[in-house]
């Protein structure tokens, strides 16, 4: 069993499924949080049949300043402390710069920076003096620009800039970062994006959670700042 408390954003999402069980079978207690509190609750069950150490679960939107809030005073509130925050909530709109409306602009970035931006604000002040470990995935596409994604990579290299400077600033509170750059991800972010691939050829969530139970395993002072993950098809662009 682990003594760290685990709060998974965007839980009911492939990285956050696959994430939320593979944490769950290593015993740690963990707070669930998305939009669909059906879907965290049929979650919730599955975390606790594969031997987490209790599973709260929270519906929150996370582009909402007092709903973040409320999440992180209802995890204190239930387990008495926080850990480990995994920020995998996202969204994307994948379509030429000519033809992007600007509502779904804006929505990528309220989702996907803004977001990150609330929820980690948020997990610094609930760690307290402990400190804790922040998982942030701007994706591939927070390295490297691809055509038909001006928004979605400014929503991403923007949660890059961010969270480095949030590193900064915190490095003296003992709040850790980790970003994870991913390339492809065969999950339900592709069922929207407006964008036809190969998704037999891409990582699996599931390889993506044993990446984070890794790091998360690792003892201090070692802390895997940044992580790469590719298909094979896609090593090294």
């Amino acid at each position: 069993m682990s003594e760290k408390v685990v709060v998974i954003v965007g839980a009911t999402g492939g990285i956050g499924r696959a994430t939320a069980q593979a944490l769950a079978k290593s015993g740690y207690p963990l707070v669930l949080a998305a939009r669909d509190q059906a879907a965290l609750e049929v979650l919730a069950q599955s975390c606790l049949e594969l031997g987490a150490d209790g599973v709260l679960a929270v519906s929150v939107d996370i582009t909402v300043k007092s709903q973040v809030e409320a999440l992180f005073a209802k995890a204190k509130d239930h387990y008495g402390q926080v850990d480990v925050v995994i920020n995998s909530a996202g969204m994307g709109r994948l379509k030429p710069i000519q033809t992007l409306a600007e509502e779904e602009f804006d929505q990528m970035l309220a989702l996907n920076l803004k977001g990150t931006f609330l929820v980690s604000q948020a997990a610094a002040l609930a760690f307290g003096t402990a400190g804790g470990h922040i998982f942030n995935i701007p994706g591939i596409l927070g390295q490297y620009p691809m055509a038909t994604a001006a928004g979605y990579c400014a929503s991403k290299f923007g949660v890059v800039g961010l969270t480095k400077s949030m590193a900064l600033d915190l490095k003296r509170s003992n709040v850790r970062f980790t970003l994870l750059y991913l390339g492809g991800i065969d999950s339900p972010f592709w069922n929207e994006a407006g964008m036809k691939v190969q998704r037999d050829k891409m990582l699996r969530p599931e390889q993506v959670a044993r990446a984070i139970a890794f790091a998360l395993s690792l003892e201090s002072p070692a802390i895997p700042t940044e992580l790469v993950i590719q298909p094979e098809s896609h090593v090294f662009v």
